[in-house]
């Protein structure tokens, strides 16, 4: 294994990249503001012929993500499409109707269930648990739910985690998200079915996506996924068979603080599959 550099410009990656497969959050905005040079990569990607197509662990379908994505100052012309775990969540929820859900989560994320046939329960009533978040994701964490998902292990109830990143960014702080939740009712001896990165769903239908833009399904040799997180971009990549520009910017920025190059044993400590290059924030 060689030693891993920083790269300076997306632009020294993508020659001959055909769908790039962006993640949102750390990478495009933190939560609270857009990042301009960000998106004017990503845009210039689409100008030179490829597809960008946004992937992203937010528990909500991808017009919501949409509209979001719009406050924050994102332009449309960003990318060309937008998969959300909250979208294969939602085809979950369809495929199981009438089934009672008990859902945790903050009422911001309520769209994951509009328009379709889902029954909401109390957990000693439910047939499932769709989790999208923490109830107040600014004062609690995944320990203040122990309780609750003892409670629902002894109901035998499956959770279905509609984000299984642990944390995200918003603005300068890290926030818990529904898959500290869902990780903890896996220790304690409860079923976690998760939809998003890193599993390969969200790859799939991705893929999926840019095919039909550009009229055949690209070469994994051609497609390059952007993101920020180990646990989640860059497992997920490795486990698709393409390559990672992985951001240090993001969740993780503590840890390269001061590195400009990695030594082979850091690599494997950090990464354990290494990403193509690294990058402190995306710009072309």
């Amino acid at each position: 294994m060689t030693s891993l550099r920083f790269v300076e410009r997306l632009r020294d990656l993508v020659d001959g990249v055909e769908v790039v497969l962006s993640d949102i959050w750390g990478v495009v905005h933190n939560g609270l503001e857009s990042f301009p040079e960000a998106c004017e990569a990503l845009h210039t990607c689409r100008q030179r012929g490829a597809t960008v197509i946004l992937i992203t662990n937010a528990p909500r379908p991808a017009d919501s993500v949409q509209r979001q994505l719009r406050k924050l100052g994102v332009p449309d012309e960003t990318y060309d499409a937008i998969v959300s775990s909250g979208d294969l969540t939602r085809s979950f929820v369809a495929d199981h109707p009438g089934k009672k859900i008990f859902w945790i989560g903050p009422e911001r994320d309520s769209s994951i269930h509009r328009g379709l046939d889902a029954v909401m329960a109390p957990l000693e009533q439910a047939d499932y648990i769709i989790c999208t978040g923490l109830f107040d994701d600014e004062t609690e964490s995944a320990e203040d739910y122990r309780a609750m998902l003892l409670q629902a292990r002894e109901h035998k109830l499956p959770l279905v985690c509609a984000n299984p990143d642990i944390v995200v960014e918003r603005g300068d702080r890290l926030i818990y998200c529904a898959g500290a939740i869902a990780e903890l009712y896996r220790e304690l001896g409860g079923e976690a079915i998760f939809y998003g990165k890193p599993h390969r769903p969200i790859y799939e239908r991705a893929m999926a996506l840019a095919a039909e833009r550009r009229g055949h399904l690209a070469p994994l040799d051609r497609v390059l996924a952007i993101g920020d997180s180990v646990r989640t971009d860059l497992t997920g990549a490795h486990g698709f068979g393409i390559d990672c520009l992985f951001l240090t910017r993001g969740i993780h920025s503590e840890e390269f603080e001061g590195i400009d190059q990695l030594d082979p044993a850091s690599v494997k400590e950090l990464f354990g599959h290494p990403p193509r290059a690294l990058m402190r924030e995306l710009r072309w």
